[in-house]
């Protein structure tokens, strides 16, 4: 019986042709990942990026990690999730995807606050930093 024949190197592909292109499907996130992408300033389309990874790449981010690197009066944004590990003792105001019940009763409690980043948006503000 003759053996199968057997093309040497495998003939090139298209990766496209192979793989889907990955979106979210949560309609919060594309609508909000259009937005950041209309908006002109190069922070807000870096951040539109971030958004659009997968959930498994997107960063997770403890409080402590905030309250070591970030300023007093200072608005941080988190591409992904704020979790509750550490403590926040500086007032801050922190945007992200979501946040741990734990995480929010924590910067409740000093006096920092948080929102969804769609939120934070639509107040314009000037100087923001991005964590993740």
């Amino acid at each position: 019986m003759p053996s199968p024949v057997r093309i040497w190197p495998p003939a090139p592909y298209n990766a496209s042709d192979i793989m889907k292109k990955t979106k979210s499907i949560n309609p919060e996130i594309r609508e909000l990942i259009e937005i950041l992408k209309e908006r002109d300033e190069k922070i807000w389309k870096d951040l539109a990026v971030r958004i659009s990874k997968s959930k498994r790449n997107r960063p997770t981010v403890n409080l402590s990690s905030i309250n070591r690197y970030a300023k007093s009066g200072e608005i941080i944004i988190v591409p992904g999730k704020v979790l509750s590990y550490g403590k926040l003792d500086k007032k801050i105001t922190i945007g992200a995807l979501s946040f741990s019940e734990e995480s929010k009763k924590k910067i409740k409690n000093s006096k920092s606050d948080f929102k969804k980043i769609k939120e934070l948006i639509k107040e314009k503000p000037n100087k923001i930093r991005i964590f993740g």
